[in-house]
């Protein structure tokens, strides 16, 4: 695989996750996953992803043929279970899950001046704090997307948004996503997500030595 498809790669991984958990997936998404147009990919990076894409398969093979909207209803009453509550089950938030940081506290402060330092600026259409999984994955895909365009320091921003943030939380959050729900849709992300941030981890220590 050439550098070219390697980013188009990580862009479109990072694009689905966003799709995923920033609210119920839209009605065009939906229909381009369950029809077919998102394809995923031959092979095997590591053992998270294997099992994402092994998830999301079997989720579009018992969707494909039913009606979009029905499938949007159905996710909807399960991601509104899932993250949004009352009461949710599975927190969707950085801080939530690191022992060394209050929740909407200083470790918001801290999610905040790495996305500053980056001059990256979080949009106003997630509706959630700024360490919500989402901002974080639109953080990493300005970074991807820095990296691309051949601004190399991005990769430096990567690695320290990994080692100080994304490292610290995304197993346990996987961990309890994966024990809450048993729709294939949010499953396929959890996996998804933890195995996208070992590959990034991979990738930027290639780039940045030290």
């Amino acid at each position: 695989m050439n550098d070219v498809a390697v980013y188009e790669a990580r862009l479109e991984l990072i694009d689905f996750l966003v799709e995923v958990f920033h609210d119920t997936p839209t009605e065009a998404f939906l229909d381009r996953l369950l029809g077919g147009a998102i394809q995923t990919p031959e092979g095997t990076v590591n053992e998270a992803l294997a099992d994402g894409f092994d998830e999301l398969d079997a989720f579009v093979r018992t969707h494909r043929d039913r009606p979009v909207e029905e499938v949007r209803e159905a996710l909807a009453s399960e991601y509104t279970r899932v993250f949004v509550g009352p009461r949710p089950p599975v927190l969707a938030h950085e801080t939530y899950y690191r022992e060394d940081t209050e929740f909407i506290g200083e470790g918001l402060a801290n999610v905040e001046a790495s996305y500053g330092a980056a001059g990256w600026s979080p949009p106003e259409e997630y509706g959630e704090e700024n360490d919500f999984v989402a901002v974080e994955l639109a953080f990493l895909r300005y970074l991807v997307d820095l990296q691309r365009r051949g601004h190399e320091e991005a990769f430096g921003y990567e690695r320290v948004f990994l080692d100080e943030h994304l490292d610290h939380w995304v197993s346990a959050f996987v961990a309890d996503l994966l024990d809450t729900t048993d729709v294939g849709l949010y499953r396929a992300g959890g996996l998804v997500f933890e195995g996208l941030v070992e590959f990034e981890d991979e990738i930027v220590a290639q780039m940045v030595s030290g």
